[in-house]
C-alpha cells in the first residue's frame, strides 16, 4: 500500500466518520421499520456501510467516531417525516461527494467501486421502500394545496373587508372545519370510485387532516394580533414558510426540482391572495362596509 499525503487521509477519515454514522442511522431506522420488507432492506444498507468503513479504515490505520447528533436527527425525521424522506435527505450528501472521490481515486482504487455502489445500489434498494405516507402524498397534498390557494386568498379578502382580526379569525376557524369536512368526504368519494388500492376512509383522513392543520396556522396570527394587517403580513409569511417546507419535502422524496413546484406554489397562493385582498377592497368601498 502507497504512502498517502495529508489531504488524502483527511478526506479518508470524513468518508469513514459518515459511513459509521449511516451504519448507525440505518440500523435505528430498522428497529422501528413497520414491515419486515423494509426492516430487511435497511439491515442490508446498515451492513454494506460498515463494510465501506472497515475499507476506508484499512488506509487511514485509524479508529473513527460516529456523529451520534446526526443519528439521531435523522432517527427523528423518519418518525416525523417518514423513511423515504430521511433517508433520501441523507443520501443526497453523496451526490456532492463526487469530487473528493475522484480526487482520491488515483490513491485508493475501492474508491469508485464505492461512490458507484453509494449512488446507484442504495438508492435503487432505497426505491423499493414500500411506505404508507408516500403510498397516501396525494391526499396530503390535495388537503395542503387546497387550504393553502383557498385560505391566503380567503383570509386576504376578509381582512380587507371585515377589518377585525378576531372576527376574521372567527370566519376562518368556522370556514376552515366546514371545508376540511367537505375535503375529506370529497375525497372518500374520489377514493372509492376510483379503487386505486388505497383505503378510502384512511386516505379521507390524511386529506382531511393536512386540511384543518393548514387552515389553523393560516388563522394564529388573526387570533394573536388586534392589527389586522399585522395579522395579515404575518400570515402571508406562514403561507410561503408552508409552501417551501411542503416543496422542499416533495422535491427530496420524489427526486423533482424545488424550484420548479415552489415557484408554481407561490404563484398560484400568492396570486389568488393578491387578487381576494383586492375583492375584499371592492366589496368594501362599493357596500360601504365598516365593522
Amino acid at each position: 500500500m502507497s504512502i498517502l499525503d495529508n489531504e488524502t487521509i483527511k478526506i479518508i477519515l470524513q468518508f469513514q466518520r459518515n459511513e459509521i454514522t449511516e451504519h448507525l442511522v440505518y440500523k435505528a431506522l430498522a428497529r422501528f421499520g413497520k414491515n419486515e420488507p423494509n426492516r430487511a432492506l435497511l439491515e442490508k444498507i446498515s451492513e454494506e456501510e460498515l463494510i465501506h468503513y472497515n475499507i476506508w479504515k484499512k488506509y487511514s490505520q485509524e479508529e473513527v467516531k460516529p456523529n451520534y447528533f446526526l443519528v439521531w436527527f435523522y432517527a427523528l425525521l423518519a418518525r416525523v417525516l417518514g423513511l423515504t424522506f430521511a433517508i433520501k435527505l441523507m443520501e443526497s450528501g453523496e451526490k456532492t461527494a463526487q469530487t473528493a472521490y475522484s480526487k482520491i481515486s488515483s490513491q485508493v482504487p475501492e474508491a469508485k467501486d464505492i461512490y458507484k455502489q453509494e449512488i446507484d445500489h442504495e438508492q435503487a434498494l432505497i426505491r423499493l421502500i414500500d411506505e404508507e405516507k408516500l403510498y397516501y402524498m396525494g391526499s396530503v397534498v390535495l388537503g395542503l394545496n387546497d387550504a393553502l390557494v383557498e385560505f391566503t386568498g380567503a383570509l386576504a379578502g376578509f381582512t380587507l373587508a371585515l377589518q377585525n382580526s378576531h372576527l376574521i379569525g372567527m370566519v376562518g376557524m368556522i370556514m376552515g372545519i366546514s371545508a376540511s369536512l367537505s375535503m375529506a368526504g370529497s375525497e372518500y368519494l374520489s377514493t372509492k370510485v376510483e379503487a386505486q388500492g388505497k383505503k378510502p376512509l384512511k386516505a379521507s383522513l390524511y386529506t382531511g387532516i393536512a386540511y384543518i392543520l393548514t387552515v389553523l396556522i393560516l388563522i394564529s396570527p388573526y387570533l394573536i394580533f388586534s392589527n389586522h394587517l399585522w395579522a395579515l403580513a404575518l400570515m402571508m409569511i406562514l403561507a410561503v414558510m408552508l409552501i417551501f417546507a411542503f416543496s422542499f419535502y416533495f422535491s427530496v422524496v420524489k427526486d423533482a426540482p424545488l424550484k420548479k413546484h415552489l415557484i408554481e406554489m407561490l404563484v398560484i397562493s400568492l396570486g389568488v391572495a393578491m387578487v381576494s385582498f383586492t375583492i375584499g377592497f371592492a366589496i368594501r368601498k362599493i357596500w360601504k362596509i365598516d365593522i
